[in-house]
């Protein structure tokens, strides 16, 4: 089952997310196939203040694990995260 994580960081909070950057990337690219796609939410002036993945768990209770150990979740980065089950149903290179 696919879930989308949806998180907005906390105010001001730009550095934490920079200084952390590394550690997140290691983390998403160790998640292998798991990880569908990601990628940051920008502002107004194009710089990252949230985060969108989509990730193949089990179950709910997995999902939220994954993004728990997060080194942004970790870092305290976010203000939101938002879990929910997702379909693919446009544009699925599954379905190709």
């Amino acid at each position: 089952m696919l879930f989308a994580i949806l998180c907005n960081d906390k105010p001001g909070h730009l550095q934490l997310r920079l200084d952390t950057r590394p550690a997140h990337l290691d983390y998403l690219n160790n998640l292998g196939e798991r990880l569908k796609f990601a990628g940051p939410f920008l502002d107004a002036d194009g710089k990252p203040n949230g985060s969108l993945l989509v990730i193949e768990a089990d179950h709910l209770d997995a999902a939220k694990g994954i993004a728990a150990k997060d080194p942004y979740s970790l870092a305290g980065l976010f203000e939101t995260v938002d879990i929910r089950p997702w379909n693919w149903a446009i544009n699925n290179p599954a379905n190709s």
